[in-house]
């Protein structure tokens, strides 16, 4: 049986994670993005997953794993009960979460920039000659 001092000890564990809070409760970060959280009583968390992550989860961790309520859930957020999960399969899926904000984080910062238009616009040049 695991609690939510073990959920913050894998989170915090990872390269490069800040823990803060949100709407009141505790939250785990990469690149700024949430990955993971600790539900405010401390009996669950949930894990970012793809769509296709938590499907496997729940489909082979019923007991532990479940989507979160409404789009957060369609999207892949995943609540973990911390009293059914075991540390190996907690830090699986806390893992991939993290991979996915970090390997999302990359990507935005490798792709090119779009120029920007300027805020102000130069006068136009007088021809010559006309």
């Amino acid at each position: 049986m695991l609690t939510a001092d073990d959920f913050r000890r894998i989170a915090v564990g990872m390269k490069d994670v800040l823990e803060g809070a949100h709407m009141g409760h505790p939250d785990f970060r990469v690149n700024g993005k949430i990955f993971a959280t600790i539900h405010p009583d401390h009996a669950c968390g949930m894990v970012k997953l793809t769509p296709e992550q938590q499907q496997e989860f729940v489909k082979t961790h019923p007991h532990a794993f479940a989507p979160e309520n409404g789009a957060w859930g369609r999207a892949g957020c995943t609540s973990v009960r911390l009293d059914s999960v075991d540390e190996e399969t907690l830090g699986e899926a806390m893992t991939l979460a993290w991979q996915n904000i970090g390997r999302a984080g990359a990507t935005k910062a490798s792709k090119p920039s779009r120029p920007r238009k300027p805020k102000f616009l130069l006068p136009a040049r007088k021809r010559k000659g006309g």
